[in-house]
């Protein structure tokens, strides 16, 4: 928003104003200007070009930024609106602590004012942002099909994350190796953070998305003890409102890339071709992800720091993708129907009132009072309509059953025919909530005249509820501009008009009787399917400072040793246990080994300068004994307190070996498993977990030689 000329702002605010603006501008400009080199693509294509640079590590990259897709543009202006109310935001806090700060009366008058200001931008700036978030077009498919459009969720924004710094510093300090020698793992994983932020929308952006999650795994397991933060703070935006939070968890930072996978996955839902069922089938299974990952997160996260993080939205979007399953499952439902037999017409109007039962469920969840604020006007207008429009159709259904099957059991001359009518007849005994006063209802599906009297009723409830649907549409001025959901409300409000005048008639003196409640029906209830993070198989990208087990941030290290042997004619006086890396379990007493400062206990990361942190127990034995006479020069290490993890791997570490290297491939099997050590913002659990730490002992206090595989002495 740009200030009238008239208005007088102190110098001072001016002076911070054009400093924010021009912080704020040149981070926007940055962040589309990420790929310096990237050959700039001004098509219309609405799908996102991957990026094409040469890079070294992962594959997948993020779609090109300067793309002019809708939806690139889309997510550039939400980028940019975010940035503009970070700004105010910040503004704003400055300017209330001036406020609470001075006590000349001038000068609060002069804030007040600058604040009134400052809050009329933030309200004009989060109605745009509504207005763009609200832009759901831009996701539907581009075929002619007449569908009602579904609602996606746009991404969360992030800042840019230099993590080299800080790991460099906690390579050398906890790991004591130089840090200059991981220079490309920490390109590797900078790259893969930066084409996070701009995932295609398809198959390759969740699969970027994935990687990054289980990349997330490892990079907190190396660098984020569980008592000390690495001093990196990630700042993302929230979905709906624009308002930035900031964080210095790496839980904060697994929870806004997951809730970017389910919004991923609502576009997608929202963007297939629902003319044919194999479409329809793809958006249901895209829906039921997106369910699965907010599920995931509302059940794995707590005191979350913004609010489409919170609890009360979680669970608002998981029924909002529920609804929209259900949305395709009727869809689905209506082009397998071919016939217009009487039971399969209901079924219809059972599908039918499933559906708008849903989406009743998710207004009400709307409306609740932390909610009301929150949700976009035309997102609780998108599911008013819905819900109407889908108990329009329920009795449209009803009524085209009811008075286009024709057939009594007076006519049934064949013993099939018979059949069929005895099913319809349960099936319509089965129909209503409540049987409606009057006549039976075996009756009224013998006589034709009932049966037009009542689908008459139904008629009328569902013109009722299409004038309904129509008035809510109306309301909203984001809705008037979709053109298909003006069609479909159009079209079907007109059959039903149509089916009333054709039922109508001049001698009909009658009082209309009210149509009864339709119970709800589905044959496929929905699913929520969780996140399957073992689809994309990751390897640590820092690897190479060890096997995860014992060489975490969990674990304390004393400085690297180096150790002289000489061998002798008993031999260097040392027995070996395990691999990966090989621990010394015992010190002969007087002997080479003993002499030269090794102590039971210590792990060798190289020898004679060769690292070996991943050497097998053979290789290590082999490194030995090719040494013969001459002397060999070890590199070990003391591990001096751990957790619970470490402590078990520790103890079982000749039984693990190979289970680490099967874990290694087999990343996401067991994350998936354990919830708990992915987002570790559940505290309940986290206490729970240290009082399994108290219980156990120390590694090292139990005697080596009662654990004898893989051991032997040299």
């Amino acid at each position: 928003m740009e200030e009238p000329a008239t208005r007088r702002v102190p110098l001072q605010l001016q002076s911070e104003r054009t400093r924010l603006l021009t912080e704020t501008e040149s981070e926007t400009c940055s962040c589309l200007r990420r790929e310096a080199d990237v050959t700039l693509s001004h098509g219309n294509s609405d799908d996102e070009l991957p990026l094409t640079l040469p890079t070294e590590g992962s594959i997948r990259k993020g779609c090109d930024p300067f793309t002019q897709t809708q939806r690139s543009k889309l997510q550039h202006r939400r980028a940019r609106i975010n940035q503009q109310i970070n700004k105010e935001m910040l503004m704003r806090a400055g300017a209330e602590n001036l406020f609470r700060a001075t006590t000349n009366n001038k000068v609060r008058e002069t804030v007040a004012l600058e604040l009134s200001f400052v809050n009329s931008n933030l309200q004009l700036l989060k109605e745009e942002l509504e207005e763009l978030n609200s832009n759901m077009e831009v996701y539907q498919t581009d075929s002619e099909a007449v569908n009602v459009p579904m609602i996606p969720l746009g991404l969360k924004e992030t800042k840019e994350v230099d993590f080299t710094l800080s790991v460099q510093d906690f390579i050398c300090e906890h790991y004591g190796e130089d840090s200059s020698l991981y220079d490309k793992e920490l390109k590797e994983l900078m790259e893969l953070r930066q084409a996070m932020r701009t995932p295609s929308r398809n198959q390759a952006g969740l699969e970027l998305l994935m990687e990054y999650y289980n990349q997330l795994y490892y990079l907190d397991q190396r660098f984020f003890p569980p008592l000390r933060n690495l001093g990196v703070h990630f700042h993302w935006y929230d979905s709906l409102t624009g308002v930035p939070s900031c964080q210095r968890a790496l839980a904060f930072e697994k929870g806004s890339v997951l809730f970017n996978i389910g919004a991923l996955y609502t576009q997608m839902g929202a963007r297939q071709d629902r003319s044919a069922t194999a479409g329809i089938d793809r958006a249901i299974d895209a829906f039921q992800r997106a369910a699965g990952a907010f599920n995931y997160l509302k059940e794995n996260f707590s005191n979350a720091p913004s609010l489409d993080m919170s609890g009360p939205s979680l669970c608002m979007l998981v029924r909002l993708m529920v609804a929209q399953v259900q949305e395709c499952i009727f869809e689905r439902v209506t082009l397998m129907t071919r016939d217009a037999h009487f039971t399969s017409q209901l079924r219809l109007a059972q599908e039918a009132a499933r559906v708008s039962d849903v989406y009743l469920l998710v207004q009400q969840t709307m409306t609740q009072p932390l909610m009301k604020d929150y949700v976009p006007f035309s997102w609780a207008s998108m599911v008013q309509v819905k819900s109407e429009h889908f108990r329009a159709l329920s009795h449209y259904y009803t009524a085209v059953a009811l008075c286009d099957h024709m057939s009594s059991a007076e006519d049934e001359e064949k013993e099939e025919r018979q059949q069929q009518y005895e099913e319809a007849e349960e099936a319509f005994l089965q129909f209503y909530v409540s049987a409606p006063v009057g006549p039976s209802l075996s009756l009224i599906l013998q006589d034709p005249e009932k049966r037009r009297k009542l689908g008459k009723a139904h008629l009328r409830r569902a013109v009722i509820r299409h004038e309904e649907a129509m008035r809510v549409h109306g309301l909203c001025k984001i809705l008037r501009k979709m053109d298909i959901l003006q069609d479909v409300l159009s079209l079907t409000h007109k059959r039903s008009l149509d089916k009333y005048s054709e039922l109508d008639r001049e001698d009909d003196f009658d009082e209309t009787a009210e149509a009864p409640e339709i119970q709800s029906q589905t044959h496929q209830k929905p699913d929520i399917t969780p996140p399957n993070f073992s689809t994309v198989q990751v390897t640590d990208i820092f690897q190479r400072l060890g096997p995860l087990s014992v060489f975490c941030a969990r674990a304390r290290w004393g400085p690297v040793r180096l150790i002289c042997l000489q061998r002798r004619e008993g031999g260097l006086g040392l027995t070996l246990r395990g691999d990966s890396p090989v621990l010394v379990a015992g010190v002969v007493p007087g002997g080479c080994a003993a002499e030269a400062g090794l102590r039971e206990g210590d792990y060798i990361v190289a020898v004679d300068g060769q690292d070996c942190k991943w050497a097998k127990h053979s290789e290590v034995v082999h490194m030995l004994k090719s040494c013969s006479d001459r002397k060999v020069e070890l590199s070990v290490v003391t591990l001096h307190s751990h957790d619970t993890q470490v402590e078990r791997r520790a103890i079982m570490l000749s039984h693990c070996s190979d289970k680490e290297n099967a874990r290694q491939r087999l990343l996401g099997g067991a994350k998936g498993q354990s919830s708990t050590s992915l987002l570790n913002w559940n505290r309940k659990k986290k206490r729970e977990g240290d009082g399994a730490t108290k219980r156990l002992g120390s590694t090292f206090s139990l005697s080596f030689g009662s654990i004898r595989d893989t051991e032997a002495m040299y």
